[in-house]
């Protein structure tokens, strides 16, 4: 299979008119984001991990009036109280062991521009009561200071999470309604079939010119199985399974003895569309799949993913034999 190519897609410079979808619910969704952008309403944007609500957010400040200046994009999920204050809001010389001079926070950078937070969902109740006050007022303090400063920024903000109702949990309502003056919802990748051939292609032929290789496409098992393949961790589990195909082919055709898929994503689903959880959860597997990850970090290069893995290069090379002839089997044994 040679699917068709799409035009050519770069996550920074892309705008809601260089989105290639042929889904119907997506494009809806980008329908709604270019009304948004022509505003300076908040937008919210939910979806799964992985579908690509980051690079939609990048295209919306790059077809707003804000394009020509900053696209900041910080991701809350896993910092300490602290950490964050200094990220977001920076912090003066002096404000805590190791600051030695005054840097400038996120907030401050993204100044007549936009700021994106990520997995805003995993603030704590302290963080969210500063931001609220900052969205709100366009004002902060830097840590370590009582000085107020002001930034004029345009807030896009992303969860997997749900925020408003029961399922909210501890997130600030007033908060949310702040965040939230269009609300966009982008469909997982599984909802999208018409989209695989096109993404695929794409992201074969990014895959490719990384890792300096001639990728044509893909043999006919190959491209019936990713296509028929659930995509859990959807645009990002994708380009992972490219990326780490194109390393692993050693010729023009990708094989599929050369996809590294989650042996519990089938095509088949249970209800409320998420993928049926049956197979492979066996640490052989998930080594696999840690190398694959690995792989397409470095772009293909083994020496140097042998050496993020801690193993000698021929060590690397065995694994990955091994990792064909388990998947040909696999195949084999359908």
């Amino acid at each position: 299979m040679t699917p068709a190519r799409p035009p050519a897609f770069d996550s920074a410079t892309a705008t809601l008119e260089t989105f290639y979808t042929s889904d119907t619910a997506m494009q809806a969704c980008l329908d709604r984001a270019r009304v948004a952008a022509r505003t300076d309403l908040p937008i919210l944007i939910l979806g799964e991990s992985g579908a690509g609500k980051t690079i939609l957010a990048r295209a919306i400040h790059n077809s707003s009036k804000r394009s020509g200046h900053a696209f900041v994009s910080f991701n809350a999920a896993a910092l300490s109280d602290t950490l964050l204050d200094s990220q977001l809001f920076g912090h003066e010389r002096g404000a805590f062991t190791g600051a030695h001079q005054r840097v400038k926070g996120k907030f401050e950078l993204a100044d007549r521009g936009t700021l994106f937070l990520d997995e805003i969902a995993d603030l704590s109740p302290s963080a969210q009561s500063k931001i609220l006050r900052a969205v709100e007022y366009g004002e902060f303090e830097r840590l370590g200071s009582d000085t107020l400063q002001r930034a004029d920024v345009r807030i896009l903000s992303a969860t997997h999470h749900p925020l408003n109702g029961e399922a909210s949990g501890r997130f600030r309502q007033d908060l949310f309604f702040r965040i939230s003056g269009f609300t966009l919802t982008v469909p997982p990748l599984r909802e999208r079939p018409g989209d695989l051939p096109a993404l695929l292609a794409a992201e074969i032929a990014r895959a490719s010119e990384r890792q300096g290789k001639t990728i044509v496409g893909l043999d006919r098992p190959a491209a019936d199985r990713l296509l028929a393949y659930a995509w859990p961790g959807n645009l990002r589990e994708l380009a992972t399974v490219v990326h780490a195909a194109v390393a692993l082919t050693p010729a023009d055709v990708i094989g599929e003895a050369h996809l590294v898929l989650d042996q519990r994503a089938h095509a088949t689903t249970a209800a409320g569309g998420v993928p049926a959880a049956s197979g492979n959860r066996t640490l052989r597997a998930a080594m696999h799949r840690h190398i694959a990850q690995v792989l397409e970090d470095v772009g293909g290069n083994k020496r140097r993913a042998a050496r993020e893995l801690g193993v000698a290069r021929a060590t690397l090379d065995r694994r990955l034999i091994e990792l064909s002839r388990a998947t040909s089997k696999a195949s084999a044994s359908k």
